[in-house]
């Protein structure tokens, strides 16, 4: 990839990441991007850095193997990244985001693990598909790597329980765009809770999934 090419991407990195905190869906210095370079190595927004307030020229340049080559030091939740990585080579950019709504669901006791929230629209279904709840686990924690790995091969996104949503695509907008999907959706969930709201067919949801392939 050129420079040209990374500058490019940093720039994109820092627009997105400026949109999601405008609009609250990600505060302070939490929250991470992260975008899969043609050589194999990744551009990651750096540790304790806000998204609202990126500069990129400091967005941290990874090798293929994780060790920083340039900018500053990566987000502590790396091995999030990379775990996703290691099991979705199809994907192209990742998203990490503490979103209200979504962090909302992970608390609650009465969710489906295996599916957190029901398929409610046809775009939650074409951005996200069934979203796993990964335990609890202290930020960190090494073992969270190892969860999120063992679901990232079937799942594009997953949900860590008291913490907030993990989220890959083919690319950064559409990493993006499925972040900004399931976090709409946990909304819609939330307002229609004891409500027996109408979802979509097992047999709509899989015409969906059939056309619409997720990264």
């Amino acid at each position: 990839m050129s420079i040209h090419d990374q500058n490019s991407l940093r720039e994109q990195i820092s627009i997105l990441g400026k949109s999601l905190f405008d609009r609250g869906l990600t505060m302070g210095s939490s929250g991470n991007i992260s975008v899969r370079l043609d050589d194999g190595g990744w551009l990651m927004t750096p540790t304790n850095a806000c998204l609202g307030r990126l500069d990129p020229a400091r967005i941290s340049h990874l090798d293929e193997k994780g060790q920083l080559l340039g900018g500053d030091k990566p987000t502590k939740e790396q091995f999030l990244h990379m775990a996703m990585y290691a099991e979705r080579p199809q994907s192209g950019a990742i998203v990490h985001l503490h979103s209200t709504h979504s962090v909302a669901v992970s608390c609650l006791p009465e969710i489906d693990q295996c599916d957190c929230i029901p398929p409610l629209t046809a775009y939650y279904v074409m951005r996200v598909g069934k979203l796993p709840l990964v335990p609890y686990h202290m930020p960190g924690d090494p073992k969270l790597g190892d969860a999120v790995r063992g679901l990232a091969g079937k799942h594009s996104a997953v949900l860590l329980a008291n913490h907030g949503p993990v989220v890959a695509g083919k690319n950064l907008d559409a990493a993006v765009y499925a972040t900004e999907e399931l976090e709409e959706t946990a909304k819609l969930y939330l307002l229609l809770r004891g409500q027996n709201p109408r979802g979509l067919t097992p047999e709509q949801v899989a015409e969906l999934e059939a056309k619409f392939p997720r990264g």
